[in-house]
């Protein structure tokens, strides 16, 4: 009995010396957002519960947002699972924030064809040009005599020279951190350097450079890094692959993160609930706009946006259905309509190109707030010019008949009802009268052959 114990024992501890290390493949293209980096966050957190041996992070990426940029590096700096980023296939790119993450990734590796830098920050709000590259900090370009404009060009803004140092102090401790190049790592912000994959290698930016996966895994196999719970040697020999698929809750987050369709979840919304005011009791507007009013919130709150932006697009609407209210001809509709598309433009607190609400939207939605506007004004018009079809103005020129012969004071039938009158002289029954004022409940008529003016 003893010995077939020790025997299923030493079955199962070959089984697990012979399963191979577990390696989490995942991949981000295209510009760094909310979504990608949830979707990094979350899948770095299952790695750690699943006891991961190494998490390969594939990139090729332009860039992306800073806050989503920082909350991916802050879980990989404090990570006990290895990272390794590397940019992949070949002609990809590790550019501005994915340059930084390649920076705090444990390992850091590079396919041939790839380059690595451009980390300038996107000056916010546009501004004056960041220092051109190549040039110090504190010189200026040189002046052409024979140019008139020369000297007239302002020097950078106070927010450009704090958003530069701030993100040269970041790459720079990462870079101390990680024992990289920390001088290339100022370089790439202050001047936007970039670098090809055999250079990075000998600038000592990044650890090394492999063909595909199975040239990296091959060459990371024994390779000591240094985690937050300490030393860890990593051996991915005889691999276990998977492969990380993006779920659900990344196609949301991509789909409403995207600015555009945050603004027009964002309009429907609004207009939705302007819709349940104007109609109460129907519940569609009401339902569909406060869902997609907090949906849209909800995306807006993971993007830079500019609040003075929002706070001009809710007072334009404010405006227009003002104008709907309270008709002013023109002047509240055109303000609002003029404050909501300004608010439109200036949205979206970046001047990255993936982040900007499209111009056609804006121009769509404002055109059609500009023509809702415009029937306003024209059913106001219409009615201040309509003629009076009901109250005491309208019986005013009534044609009616005498109920009974009187004096001075009868009966007539007018407009389907039967009304005390006042005449000027006396009628008979059956005698066609004209309603010439009203006092009270009392119609003063005259002869219907005679003039009432």
């Amino acid at each position: 009995m003893v010995n077939r114990l020790a025997a299923a024992f030493l079955i199962v501890c070959l089984a697990q010396q012979a399963d191979g290390a577990k390696v989490w493949l995942m991949e981000i293209e295209g510009a760094i957002g909310p979504a990608s980096a949830d979707h990094f966050i979350r899948t770095l957190e299952g790695a750690e519960e699943a006891q991961v041996d190494l998490l390969v992070l594939r990139i090729d990426t332009p860039g992306g947002l800073d806050k989503s940029m920082r909350d991916m590096i802050k879980v990989l700096l404090s990570s006990n699972t290895p990272v390794a980023t590397f940019v992949a296939p070949n002609g990809a790119r590790a550019a501005s924030a994915g340059t930084y993450i390649m920076y705090a990734s444990h390992i850091a590796a590079m396919a041939p064809a790839t380059n690595i830098g451009s980390s300038t920050p996107v000056s916010i709000g546009g501004g004056n040009p960041l220092p051109l590259p190549g040039q110090p900090k504190d010189e200026k370009p040189e002046e052409d005599p024979a140019d008139e404009s020369a000297g007239t060009s302002p020097p950078a803004t106070a927010m450009d020279r704090k958003v530069v140092n701030d993100a040269v102090a970041y790459i720079r401790s990462i870079a101390e951190l990680r024992g990289r190049n920390v001088e290339w790592a100022e370089q790439t912000v202050r001047e936007a350097s970039n670098l090809p994959a055999r250079e990075a290698l000998e600038l000592g930016v990044i650890d090394l450079v492999a063909e595909d996966l199975e040239g990296l895994l091959a060459q990371i196999d024994g390779m000591t890094v240094e985690l937050d719970s300490g030393s860890v040697t990593i051996e991915t020999a005889n691999s276990e692959i998977h492969r990380i698929e993006t779920d659900w809750r990344y196609e949301l987050l991509s789909t409403i993160t995207d600015p555009s369709v945050a603004y027009i979840l964002l309009m429907i919304g609004i207009y939705g609930l302007i819709f349940e005011f104007y109609n109460p009791g129907t519940g569609v507007g009401g339902v569909v706009g406060i869902i997609c009013l907090l949906v849209g919130a909800y995306a807006l709150q993971m993007l830079p946006i500019n609040y003075a932006g929002l706070a001009l697009i809710v007072v334009g609407i404010g405006l227009m259905a003002a104008e709907a209210f309270t008709p002013s001809f023109g002047v509240l509709g055109v303000g609002g309509v003029a404050a909501f598309v300004i608010g439109s433009i200036i949205l979206m607190d970046t001047d990255l190109p993936g982040y900007q609400v499209s111009m056609p939207i804006i121009a769509a939605v404002a055109t059609a707030s500009g023509l809702l506007v415009l029937v306003t004004l024209g059913a106001a018009v219409r009615a201040r010019t309509a003629s009076v079809v009901s109250g005491a103005e309208a019986m005013i020129g009534a044609v009616g008949e005498v109920l009974e012969d009187f004096e001075r004071d009868g009966r007539v039938r007018a407009a389907g009802e039967v009304w005390q009158v006042r005449s000027p002289e006396p009628l008979e029954k059956g005698a066609r009268v004209t309603v010439a004022a009203v006092d009270g409940v009392t119609l003063e008529v005259v002869r219907a052959d005679q003039d009432t003016t």
